[in-house]
């Protein structure tokens, strides 16, 4: 008996921004397919997405204890209520919208859970290390993976087996907003001001402080320094415009600030945040190879003028390498191709 056509899913992660944001643009690309996509999140449901979404009970909060089975998972806390009502609201919409593939960005626990319920799903790969017991089965049972880098960007995931490896496609850096064209030379028409930094902070968590903020400020009394995502206060929810605008960009190796950043062609100081699995120092170690970043271990005391300098002074015409504006759809082409492999072998 042939299965009815179900729809897509997307489990979005809720640390920071971008995997809602790629949910959002993988969203409209297959919408405009006809293919209906579903999210799935203890985030809210985004102002603009047209389709379903289910909100998931959060797991994260209270107390928790053995979260990672010994090793075996990442995060699956015992006698936690949510932990249990979340598991138990992913099973009911699996079961009721019978989809034909989830897309997971990003947890083990939820490729694994897909595959107990018969569905399969794309897993997004985020850098680092992810060689480790928990990954190596997430990723094992996954359909496809997707990484959101160039190809050209050798070192993601130090350590990953080489049978993931292969299946591992790169697509780019995927951003939300149209690339825009860089300028051939400071004072070129269309080129930012010279004395401009943007600093790109993000929602993911930082562990810089506004003391930090106002020596760097001190420290370079020559520059325009404007605040995007410190805290509420200055969190811009479309910071393109002032990307764009500015010389320098000063931001961490979250995925969705690079592909931004590197969208608005605008050359950048990367200070990696302390993340798990090294995501953001793996990605710093990658852009110190040649992209348009000068990669800063940790925040920069007296050296911020001659950091901004040396930034300034970069190609940001080789960001077009990082994000040449088509990752969304390269995104889209691994999705739809799976879901058609996978629906062809139901109907066979």
């Amino acid at each position: 008996m042939t299965r009815p056509r179900g729809t897509v899913g997307y489990y979005v992660h809720h640390v920071g921004s971008g995997h809602r944001h790629r949910a959002e643009v993988l969203a409209a690309r297959l919408g405009a397919e006809g293919v209906a996509v579903t999210g799935l999140s203890s985030l809210p449901r985004p102002a603009g997405w047209s389709g379903e979404w289910v909100r998931l009970p959060a797991d994260d909060d209270g107390a928790t204890r053995e979260v990672t089975a010994r090793g075996h998972l990442h995060w699956a806390p015992l006698h936690h209520d949510g932990t249990r009502e979340r598991a138990a609201a992913l099973s009911a919409w699996l079961h009721a919208a019978r989809p034909d593939l989830l897309v997971v960005d990003v947890s083990v626990e939820v490729l694994l859970l897909a595959r107990l319920h018969g569905v399969p799903a794309v897993s997004v790969v985020l850098p680092g290390r992810r060689d480790d017991p928990a990954h190596l089965l997430g990723m094992g049972v996954a359909e496809a993976l997707v990484g959101f880098w160039p190809a050209e960007a050798t070192g993601m995931t130090p350590g990953l087996p080489e049978d993931l490896r292969s299946r591992l496609v790169p697509v780019g850096a995927l951003s939300r907003h149209p690339v825009r064209p860089a300028p051939t030379a400071t004072g070129a028409p269309g080129a930012p001001p010279a004395r401009t930094v943007a600093l790109l902070l993000g929602s993911g968590g930082h562990d810089i402080s506004g003391a930090d903020v106002d020596a760097a400020r001190r420290a370079t009394p020559d520059w325009d320094w404007r605040i995007l995502g410190a805290d509420r206060s200055t969190w811009v929810d479309d910071p393109s415009s002032v990307l764009a605008e500015a010389r320098v960009v000063v931001t961490h190796a979250g995925q969705n600030a690079l592909a931004e950043t590197a969208a608005a062609r605008t050359p950048a100081v990367v200070v990696p945040q302390d993340r798990p699995h090294r995501e953001q120092r793996t990605t710093g170690d990658v852009l110190a190879t040649g992209w348009p970043a000068v990669v800063c271990p940790a925040w920069p005391g007296d050296e911020w003028p001659e950091v901004l300098e040396r930034a300034a002074a970069l190609d940001a015409r080789r960001w077009a390498d990082w994000c040449d504006g088509d990752a969304a759809d390269r995104f889209a082409d691994v999705v739809m191709a799976t879901r058609a492999r996978v629906v062809a072998g139901d109907a066979g």
